[in-house]
């Protein structure tokens, strides 16, 4: 089945008001690249304008609280974020599960409540150094998403992100087999629990994407984009992973 593309970015803690006008290009560039779908999360403060600024470019959320209101001082709901011009976000990024100690459950209750909201969702899964080396890889990241996985989870609102943990600040970076290799399993998962919808859902790759790897990366079994961390901040760097995913569907 031919999926589109998508080519998500994730600007972490940064960004103020002045950064926007890297959106700028960003937007020309999806607009460049209609076979592709081009996202961009930002910092809650920053979803409003950025929406306002680029009204065509899908604008995210970070992250999104489990419950739709609430007593729960310094989060925002899903209602809340698409109120302030998100149409996504994203959920168990390796950092929230790390930093923040969020479970599979909370992930799944994340990824629940941004559909009751009325945004679409990017869920995140990835495995360790110590759980790669001890051969365990593809078990605990399929693991990871079957008791992340919403309820109810359809292609339509729900994509998937494979992020390498291992990779993160070792100096070892994932070989195209290996991503093809956890994309494929991540697959045949979500074949198991969804059945045929599992062939519309899109795995997106989330590990140190730039503009010399993105064609071959995106080029791989099963990978239908990326989620874009550090290269997505500037134009200058994320327009070209939006380019080469264009050259791919053409």
């Amino acid at each position: 089945m031919a999926r589109r593309k998508l080519i998500a970015g994730n600007w972490k803690m940064n960004g103020d008001l002045a950064a926007l006008a890297e959106l700028d290009a960003i937007a020309a560039a999806a607009i460049a690249a209609p076979g592709v779908d081009v996202a961009v999360a930002v910092p809650a403060t920053l979803i409003a304008p950025a929406h306002a600024r680029v009204p065509g470019l899908a604008i995210g959320a970070e992250d999104v609280h489990a419950a739709d209101k609430g007593a729960h001082t310094g989060c925002i709901s899903a209602a809340m974020a698409r109120e302030a011009g998100a149409s996504f976000t994203i959920v168990g990024h390796s950092e929230r599960r790390a930093d923040n100690h969020e479970t599979d459950a909370d992930v799944k209750a994340k990824a629940e409540a941004a559909h009751r909201g009325g945004i679409t969702a990017i869920l995140c899964v990835g495995e360790t150094l110590d759980q790669r080396d001890a051969g365990d890889a593809e078990e605990v990241v399929t693991a990871q998403l079957a008791a992340s996985l919403p309820d109810g989870a359809a292609a339509e609102w729900l994509s998937i992100a494979y992020e390498p943990v291992w990779a993160i600040g070792t100096g070892r970076t994932p070989t195209v087999a290996d991503v093809a290799a956890m994309h494929g399993a991540i697959r045949a998962k979500l074949r198991a629990i969804v059945g045929a919808e599992a062939d519309a859902m899109r795995l997106l790759y989330g590990g140190s994407v730039t503009p010399d790897n993105a064609a071959e990366l995106l080029g791989a079994g099963d990978v239908d984009g990326a989620l874009v961390g550090g290269a997505s901040l500037t134009a200058a760097k994320f327009v070209p992973i939006i380019e080469a995913a264009a050259k791919l569907g053409e």
